[in-house]
């Protein structure tokens, strides 16, 4: 354990709790700016109650992401000073551009959103809602074109030693990013939808909120049964991408040592870097081939044409890879059953499809997590692919001492913050659509004796949990 090492767990333990929520809060946003359009177009109260909701979700959520997100460019001060001082003049425009759209963008509205549906009028709530989403949208553009940048740099040169663009526009758009950006942007909306249609599972299993769970369950399958196949299809093109730009990264993914064409695709092996080989394995002969280069005796390169010193981890990458694909096809399983017991006219009542459903609710962020594995992972020894190594990126004053400090103080806090803050996620999703339009009727309306006082941010959500506890004691008298 090295000051090097640890500084990588330090940032994976960071990054991975991050990850989740924007996973979760980029498609929420957008489910919520589309409750709100609707309602403003059918006139069915139905959506507002679902988009009040969901706002209360939200609000925790997006506060947790701000909380664990700050933290990460302050580690690239303090664990990573050589990557920053090299790289400045290229990522820290685009992280500023990050702050001065999204950030602002989200800082404008979420306050109207959260807090203003009576006391603006009704197209300027369904506008925030608008901007919410389109700022969550407009933050994931800017931190891909970053990662896409660390992943496939192009646009500048190296002066003494530091990364100096010469186009910002070949800079923000690499040849990973499109798939970059579209792949994990559809895993975020995927995600979302499988915990909304988990949600209305449970509440259906349970016999609770019926009418608003049934709209649930319609919107978010009908959404998943596009989206899901789309993400398979983006998948695959951005393995191809991949291969191009990264082999070394795709010859781990599949488990290829030797070049050769007619490749089998891997399905279980365990990877042995020592012997250069796979173990216990079991394949498809030619099929990697086949899908990767769409010939079904394409060449690929195999790890062996890299020095040991410049391949990635390949046991994590191989297994993570398998993860994110086994996550996938579950996805795919699910909505196949929902239109099964769609076509049966058994949808809402099938306890098979409302128990699968609700189980399915983890699925999409470990499909996130496995597959931000599989992309960090996968172009290591690089912090800069092919330009600048990971160990040169570390600040060199590091101890190994002042590293597991800061670490084991990030390991208490996030267990505390995210320990928190799902405890209150759990009571507000449990507590219900109804619940949360009381707590939305009663927000803002101060006693006579009492003068109005501002809203706090998480009064949104909290009120909720609040009048959710006053309800259900309610119903056990």
């Amino acid at each position: 354990m090295d000051a090097l090492l640890l500084s990588r767990l330090q940032f994976v333990w960071v990054i991975a709790w991050h990850i989740l929520l924007p996973a979760f809060t980029v498609g929420l946003a957008c489910y919520i700016a589309t409750l709100e359009v609707l309602w403003w177009w059918k006139k069915d109260d139905v959506y507002r109650r679902l988009s009040a909701y969901w706002i209360k979700i939200f609000a925790v959520s997006f506060g947790m992401g701000v909380v664990s997100g700050i933290v990460m460019p302050f580690q690239f001060g303090t664990n990573w000073s050589r990557f920053s001082d090299a790289a400045a003049s290229v990522i820290g425009s685009l992280m500023a551009y990050e702050v001065l759209t999204a950030f602002y963008l989200e800082a404008a509205f979420l306050g109207v959103l959260l807090f203003g549906r009576k006391l603006v009028p009704q197209w300027a709530h369904v506008f925030s809602a608008l901007m919410v989403a389109f700022g969550t949208l407009m933050s994931s553009f800017w931190i891909l074109a970053v990662n896409s940048w660390m992943q496939t740099p192009q646009g500048h040169v190296v002066v003494d030693g530091r990364f100096e663009p010469v186009s910002m526009l070949a800079v923000l758009f690499t040849p990973s990013f499109p798939y970059r950006l579209s792949h994990t942007v559809i895993a975020f909306l995927v995600t979302s939808g499988f915990v909304i249609l988990a949600v209305a599972a449970g509440f259906l299993r349970q016999r609770r909120h019926v009418e608003e769970s049934r709209v649930m369950v319609k919107m978010s399958l009908a959404f998943l049964s596009i989206m899901v196949p789309l993400q398979i299809v983006v998948g695959d093109l951005h393995g191809l991408n991949t291969l191009k730009h990264q082999p070394a990264k795709l010859a781990a993914m599949e488990g290829i040592w030797e070049t050769e064409r007619g490749v089998a695709a891997s399905l279980f092996a365990i990877p042995d870097e020592k012997a250069e080989r796979n173990r216990f394995e079991i394949a498809i002969p030619k099929l990697a081939s086949w899908y990767l280069t769409h010939d079904w005796n394409g060449e690929i390169k195999g790890l062996k044409e890299w020095p040991r010193e410049e391949r990635p981890p390949v046991a994590i990458v191989y297994f993570a890879f398998r993860i994110m694909v086994g996550m996938g096809l579950l996805m795919l399983l699910v909505v196949v059953v929902g239109w099964v017991m769609h076509f049966k006219g058994r949808l809402y009542e099938s306890p098979l499809f409302l128990r699968l459903a609700h189980w399915s609710m983890p699925l999409g962020f470990i499909a996130v997590l496995a597959g931000w594995t599989v992309t960090e992972v996968g172009r290591q020894p690089w912090v800069v692919y092919g330009l600048m190594r990971t160990s040169q990126g570390v600040s060199p004053s590091l101890t190994t001492f002042d590293v597991a400090l800061s670490f084991a103080f990030y390991i208490a806090a996030y267990i505390v913050i995210f320990g928190a803050g799902f405890m209150l996620l759990r009571r507000i999703v449990r507590a219900g659509p109804q619940v949360a339009v009381a707590a939305e009727a009663a927000q803002g309306e101060p006693s006579q004796d009492e003068p109005a006082r501002p809203a706090r941010p998480l009064s949104a959500a909290t009120e909720a949990t609040t009048a959710g506890a006053t309800a259900r004691g309610d119903h056990a008298t």
